[in-house]
């Protein structure tokens, strides 16, 4: 079934087309792996809708990507639970071991650090989410640990091994 074809099956659902932008950027998203501009403007008109109302809710939630991400997307929490229980140190880490800086993906195309508003997970701060899984209480061991089992997923190394291997160390 082409991405077209389970679009228009998705937007069969709903008695106004606009009710269905976010599945059709969902099913978008599956296709692409990301949405830059031309699938937004093939959403938009698979749907007939307005282009901006799908550009506005592909760059509002956090689930879309408008730009390619790595095959783990590590989306940490900024906001001020978060912030006040370690979120800006585990930042840095993050930074650290995997050599990127917030906004990048690593250079093999595992990871890509970003952080979000607000999870809505503040009574477990700081809280990270990887894919569609939350990752709470975390801290730099947590971090590490979470690294490493992403990491063995695709028979990447360890994080020690890794962060051995830093530009400029």
């Amino acid at each position: 079934m082409t991405m077209r074809e389970k679009i228009e099956e998705a937007a069969a659902r709903y008695p106004d087309q606009r009710s269905a932008i976010m599945p059709a950027l969902l099913i978008a998203q599956e296709e692409h792996g990301h949405l830059p501009g031309p699938v937004l403007e093939e959403v938009a008109d698979i749907l007939g809708v307005e282009r901006i109302w799908v550009y506005e809710l592909a760059t509002f939630y956090t689930l879309f990507h408008t730009e390619p991400v790595g095959m783990f997307h590590l989306q940490l929490c900024d906001n001020v639970s978060c912030m006040l229980c370690g979120a800006e140190d585990l930042l840095n880490h993050l930074e650290t071991v995997l050599g990127i800086r917030k906004g990048d993906t690593t250079p093999d195309g595992l990871f890509t650090l970003s952080t979000v508003e607000c999870l809505g997970a503040c009574e477990m701060a700081p809280v990270m989410q990887v894919g569609d899984h939350y990752h709470a209480n975390l801290d730099v061991a947590r971090i590490n640990a979470l690294l490493d089992r992403l990491r063995a997923t695709v028979g990447a190394p360890s994080v020690e091994h890794a962060a051995a291997r830093l530009p400029g160390e």
